[in-house]
């Protein structure tokens, strides 16, 4: 027995109407999608680059004077062309010591010197106010963005430097 007119003409409007609704989802959920990748995309572009360590310089009594601090830094790089909001964004190393950069604005093909020593910040250079080393000679440094997900990992001073 076959389904009469009316009720065929309603199946073929409900099926319609359910390919036009998916049809208008999918690009909906693209979208999304798309912002994502970009924010990912601009993260990705954030890299550990040079590391200066362990200063050397000591004063008699064995201890390290600011200078001597402020010159042993980790270098936060922009690869990319659009410029990153690091706020919230966070640089430890294998011991747990953290810098939580604060309203700084990287700009794209740029890069920020996070120093370990105390002096003023800058747009191209900050400092964690510590009085103490934290770079060593071995160690690892990783940079987190703001929800609390790796960006970039280096390691040096191992039988290998590396990268993760």
């Amino acid at each position: 027995m076959s389904a009469s007119l009316p009720a065929r003409r309603l199946l073929a409007a409900v099926l319609a109407a359910g390919s036009l609704v998916g049809a208008t989802a999918l690009p909906a959920a693209a979208h999304d999608d798309d912002r994502r990748d970009r924010r990912a995309a601009r993260h990705s572009a954030l890299a550990i680059g040079d590391v200066q360590h362990e200063s050397r310089t000591r004063t008699r009594g064995g201890g390290r004077t600011v200078n001597d601090l402020n010159r042993e830094w980790v270098e936060v790089r922009n690869n990319g062309r659009q410029a990153v909001e690091l706020r919230g964004f966070t640089l430890t190393d294998r011991e747990g010591n953290r810098y939580r950069f604060d309203r700084l604005r990287l700009d794209g093909r740029s890069s920020v010197r996070v120093h370990t020593g105390h002096g003023r910040d800058t747009r191209t250079d900050v400092y964690q106010d510590s009085r103490r080393q934290i770079w060593d000679e071995r160690d690892t440094a990783t940079l987190r963005d703001a929800r609390g997900n790796i960006v970039d990992t280096q390691s040096w001073g191992g039988r290998e430097n590396h990268r993760r």
